[in-house]
C-alpha cells in the first residue's frame, strides 16, 4: 500500500496502534548533501505493510508519534542509517528497537548477513535483486519499486518473532540487548561536532595535541557542512585535516600553503583558524586520549594466534560471528592485562573471555581429533 496523504497516514498510524511490533525501514539519498534526504518509509505490521511517501507528506506527526512509542518495538536490519535519518528528519531516537543483522550474529548466521540471505535462510523466500542505483526521489514510483521497498519491511515481523524465541531458548536476549544499546548511544554520540574527530581517517598518526586540533577543526567542518548541506568532504577533505593539525599554520597566508584551503573564502578562512588556535591552546588535560597499539613479539604473536584459534572453536560450538566476539587487537589487549578489554565484561567475558583466562593459566589446552580442534 502506497501512502501519499496525511489522511491515508493517520488512518495506517490508527491501524497500526495496537501491535507492539513495528518492521521500519527507510530510502534515501545522501550522495551530495550532509543531511540524508528522506525519500521513503517503510512500515510493516504483522498483517500489513506500507510505503509512506514523505516527499509526499509534510506533516509525519502521526508516524513520528508511532515510532516514539516505547510500547512498540521497532525491527530493523542493518539498522545504522535507518535510525540515524529517523533521528535527524523527526528528532526522536526509536526505541525500542531490534536489529535482525545484529542478532543474526549471535544466532549460527555469518556477519552483518545481508537482508535477502536471511530472508532467504529463514522464511524461504527468495527476493528480487536490489537495484543500488535507483533514484528513489523520482516520482512517481512504479509498482516494482513500491513492491521492492516493502519487501524489505513484509517478514521482518515473523523473522523477529523467530529470533526472539531462539534468544530466549539459548538464553542469549541478555547478550544482544546491550550491543542493541550501544547502537544507539553510538547514533547520539554521532551528533556530536565535539566527537566527528573520532572518525577522521589517518587520525592515528596524530600527537594528542594534533590531535586536540583535530577536535576542534572536525568541529568547525561539521557545523560548516551541516548548516550549508553538503557532504563535510566537499567542505574540507580528511586529508587537508590531518595536515593542518601537523602543521598548525599561525596565520591565514601560513594556512593556504597548504593544498586543499585556496578555495576556502576568507570567512571561512578565518574561521578555520579560529578552530586550529583554540586547539593550539588547549589546556594539555585535556588532550584526547590515544590508545597506541604496541608493538608485540614473535613469541606474543605466536600466543595471540593459539587464542585466535580457541576463538574460533568458541564461535563454531556457540554460534555467535567470531568479529563480534572479539578483533585481534582486542585479544592482545586482554593478552596485555587491559582492564577496559570487551574479554572481560558481560556476554563476551562469559563465552570467551573465562576460557581464554584457563588457556592463558595453561589450565586449558587445544588439541587436534579426528581433523578437528578440540578444547582440552
Amino acid at each position: 500500500m502506497y501512502i501519499a496523504s496525511f489522511d491515508e497516514l493517520s488512518a495506517f498510524c490508527e491501524r497500526a496502534a495496537p501491535y507492539g511490533v513495528l518492521a521500519v525501514d527507510t530510502e534515501f539519498l545522501r550522495e551530495r548533501t550532509y543531511h540524508p534526504m528522506l525519500c521513503l518509509i517503510q512500515v510493516a505490521t504483522d498483517d500489513e505493510s506500507v510505503a509512506i511517501d514523505p516527499l509526499a507528506i509534510e506533516d509525519l506527526g502521526p508516524l513520528k508519534a508511532l515510532l516514539a512509542d516505547h510500547g512498540k518495538t521497532k525491527v530493523f536490519h542493518a539498522c545504522d542509517q535507518d535510525i540515524e535519518i529517523i533521528y535527524d528528519t523527526m528528532g526522536i531516537m526509536p526505541e525500542p528497537m531490534f536489529d535482525t543483522q545484529l542478532a543474526a550474529a549471535f544466532l549460527g548466521h555469518r556477519m552483518q548477513i545481508g537482508y535477502g540471505a536471511l530472508v532467504q535462510a529463514m522464511e524461504g523466500v527468495r527476493l528480487p535483486k536490489a537495484d543500488g542505483l535507483t533514484d528513489w526521489s523520482h516520482r512517481p514510483l512504479d509498482t516494482d519499486q513500491l513492491e521492492y521497498a516493502e519487501d524489505d519491511v513484509r517478514y521482518l515481523p515473523h523473522i523477529y518473532r523467530q529470533m526472539m524465541d531462539e534468544l530466549i531458548r539459548r538464553d542469549r536476549l541478555s547478550w544482544v540487548v546491550p550491543e542493541l544499546q550501544q547502537i544507539c548511544d553510538r547514533m547520539v554520540q554521532r551528533h556530536d561536532p565535539r566527537e566527528a574527530y573520532l572518525h577522521l581517517k589517518r587520525s592515528s598518526s596524530l600527537t594528542r595535541k594534533q590531535l586536540a586540533i583535530a577536535r576542534e577543526v572536525c568541529a568547525w567542518r561539521e557545523q560548516s557542512a551541516s548548516a550549508r548541506n553538503l557532504p563535510r568532504k566537499w567542505v574540507m577533505a580528511d586529508e587537508v585535516i590531518v595536515e593542518l593539525c601537523r602543521h598548525a599554520p599561525r596565520d591565514v597566508e601560513r594556512l593556504r600553503r597548504i593544498r586543499g584551503t585556496q578555495s576556502l573564502s576568507a570567512k571561512d578562512a578565518e574561521a578555520l583558524m579560529r578552530a586550529i588556535r583554540k586547539g593550539v591552546h588547549c589546556d594539555p588535560k585535556a588532550y584526547p586520549q590515544v590508545k597506541h597499539r604496541s608493538r608485540t613479539s614473535a613469541d606474543t604473536d605466536s600466543v595471540i594466534d593459539l587464542m585466535y584459534a580457541m576463538l574460533r572453536l568458541l564461535s563454531d560450538s556457540s554460534g555467535v560471528a567470531i568479529p563480534l566476539i572479539a578483533t585481534r587487537d582486542d585479544l592482545q589487549s586482554f593478552l596485555m592485562g587491559d582492564k577496559d578489554s570487551p574479554l572481560r565484561s558481560g556476554w563476551r567475558y562469559e563465552l570467551a573471555g573465562s576460557k581464554l583466562e584457563g588457556l592463558l593459566r595453561g589450565e586449558v589446552g587445544l588439541t587436534v581429533k579426528d581433523g578437528h580442534l578440540e578444547m582440552l
